[in-house]
């Protein structure tokens, strides 16, 4: 209740008189408070109302003309502060929301694997937007059951970063869901921040991961080692070769990514974080990397609950740094299950290479119990060595798993250098080429290219009988 105006503060020291001039100031909560003096002071800021103040006193009567000019300026003085703490908080919610509205709304639910998120924004001292900052985590769902895992960090601590960061994120899911490489994804990325009217830099990791084969690809712009955790509880660094940070690089004319390629096995969690998990006041980068892997270690096996537990560490521990994480664990059972791999490289010129492969899938073969597709397995493979030794340059590297699961499978993976796809012609009545992608298509139950680092992986599976 304002029982007087805004521009003129009322006081009062005779309690009766006050009462019947101001009857909703003096209610009956009051009366027993033995008040002998009260001034109620409006807060006015630029014209505007934004509340009022009450002093009230039980050992003075009156105010002199003197006091009562410190009790406007008082009120004046508050008014103020507490515009100010008004604008704080309408700027802070602002820029938080910007930044949440860079982040990913939801992750996707991915088969094969279980994930987690998590975000920590910094509280740092100082001007309004600096407890804000350019970490990132993306999940980008991937043709043919992979999945791309983003984390980054865009260089400072205001809207300024969060905006940034809001940029890139989107132009590398752009990108990998283009198909590009993980190395093409990550140049790109640094050629459009280069490019960008600003003049941040940021690091980067991205990872891609074939939730089937388990198979992870890498490259790493300036940021930290990623983590993995193994069923067994042990947990170790995985060293991934780096580049520059993103607008470094390009800016430099050092585009090049190199790309680390690793297994998951069923049950394994990998982990990408930004260093706000491991920095620590007074230690270095390495200790910091120690302490989080005893940390993920020790932590519990649901990926959610040592998702949770990190980020109560680093809220507990503080810092001037925000956290972004993302745990993502293949799943054991519930999907398809390897039985055996087994590699041979075969080099361009290289008969004797060539023919051990040919003896090791067609051995291989009958040892898995799939001899009644011997043939249609050892054609299909021979044909996808022969092309990537005839229309690409390097060695073919050649792959032979066996999966169990709702049905067996064998899968055969030929890799080369290349990162054009292949593509069908159409071969003539005399023609004796052109009909290679036809005979992988007439043969196989099922078919398709990845992206594998500098060059591709053209593979096939063929379903055998089941054996006791």
């Amino acid at each position: 209740a304002r029982p007087y105006g805004p521009s003129a503060p009322a006081s009062s020291s005779r309690r009766r008189k006050f009462a019947e001039r101001y009857p909703g100031a003096g209610g009956p909560h009051l009366t027993d408070l033995n008040i002998t003096s009260a001034a109620y002071l409006p807060l006015i800021v630029q014209a505007r109302p934004i509340g009022a103040m009450g002093l009230l006193y039980s050992d003075r009567r009156g105010f002199t003309s003197e006091e009562r000019d410190v009790l406007v300026a008082l009120g004046s003085s508050i008014a103020q502060s507490m515009q100010r703490a008004m604008f704080y908080e309408q700027e802070m919610d602002l820029a938080q929301g910007l930044q949440q509205a860079m982040l990913p709304r939801t992750i996707p639910s991915v088969p094969g694997a279980d994930v987690a998120v998590r975000y920590r924004a910094a509280t740092i001292g100082g001007s309004v937007g600096r407890d804000i900052g350019g970490d990132w985590y993306d999940l980008i769902p991937l043709p043919g059951g992979r999945v791309g895992a983003v984390i980054g960090d865009v260089q400072g601590h205001d809207t300024h970063a969060a905006a940034v960061m809001g940029q890139l994120r989107i132009v590398l899911r752009a990108y990998a869901a283009e198909g590009h490489t993980p190395a093409a994804v990550m140049a790109r990325a640094s050629v459009f921040l280069h490019e960008l009217d600003t003049d941040r830099s940021a690091t980067c990791l991205y990872a891609e991961a074939d939730l089937t084969t388990g198979v992870l690809q890498m490259v790493r712009a300036g940021h930290i080692d990623p983590l993995v955790r193994h069923t067994d509880g042990s947990c170790r660094r995985a060293t991934v070769p780096g580049g520059l940070p993103l607008g470094l690089s390009a800016e430099f004319g050092r585009l090049d990514y190199p790309v680390a390629t690793l297994e998951l096995d069923p049950g394994d969690t990998l982990l990408l974080c930004t260093d706000g998990l491991v920095e620590q006041p007074g230690a270095d980068l390495d200790d910091g990397m120690r302490t989080l892997t005893a940390l993920v270690a020790t932590g519990p096996d649901d990926v959610r609950d040592l998702a949770d537990r990190l980020i109560d560490v680093a809220a507990e521990r503080g810092g001037d740094d925000d956290v972004a994480l993302l745990l993502l664990r293949r799943r054991g059972p519930d999907g398809p299950q390897y039985g055996g791999r087994l590699q041979r490289h075969v080099a361009p010129g290289d008969p004797a290479a060539l023919t051990e492969a040919r003896h090791m899938i067609r051995t291989a073969v009958g040892t898995w119990g799939a001899r009644d597709r011997a043939d249609e397995i050892e054609l299909v493979a021979d044909e996808l060595i022969t092309n990537a030794l005839m229309h690409t340059e390097g060695s073919a590297i050649v792959t032979l798993r066996a999966l169990t699961g709702s049905e067996r499978r064998l899968r055969v993976e030929v890799e080369d250098s290349s990162s054009a796809l292949p593509r069908r012609r159409e071969a003539g009545e005399s023609g004796v080429s052109g009909r290679g992608l036809l005979l992988v298509d007439l043969l196989t139950d099922v078919w398709g290219v990845e992206a594998r680092g500098g060059g591709k992986a053209v593979w096939c599976e063929f379903v055998v009988p089941g054996r006791d």
